[in-house]
């Protein structure tokens, strides 16, 4: 059975940091895609950033979040890290965390993620 678990959210500054842990289990996290969106109150969900399987390689992210975000990987863990930087009220919202296991190159496209946590919520104000 697939679990995807997502914490780290919480209240921040504007400016300030948090990093988000995404612990998958079930899955081989080394090959698998791994997802990260958000869903702002009142809009669609969106991709944030994603991470390709080891032998894939690569990872994606959308221009919003560009030099301010950082996605990493401890297979060890099985887990996901999402590490947010020089946070902005507009990061607010749910962050979800997604597993696809098919071993191609990552991407934002939520259809091909089959696994997806509860969420976990950031909040960024003064």
């Amino acid at each position: 059975q697939v679990q995807v678990v997502e914490s780290g959210g919480g209240l921040v500054q504007p400016g300030g940091s948090l990093r988000l842990s995404c612990v998958v289990s079930g899955v081989t996290l080394g090959d698998s895609a791994i997802g990260w969106f958000r869903q702002a109150p009142g809009k669609g969900r969106e991709g944030v950033y994603c991470i390709s399987g080891i032998q894939s390689g690569g990872a994606y992210y959308s221009d919003s979040v560009k030099g301010r975000f950082a996605i990493s990987r401890d297979i060890a863990k099985n887990t996901v890290y999402l590490q947010m930087n020089a946070l902005k009220p507009e990061d607010t919202g749910t962050y979800y965390c997604a597993a696809d296991e098919a071993e191609l190159p990552c991407d934002l496209a939520e259809p091909r993620y089959d696994y997806w946590g509860q969420g976990t919520q950031v909040t960024v104000a003064p």
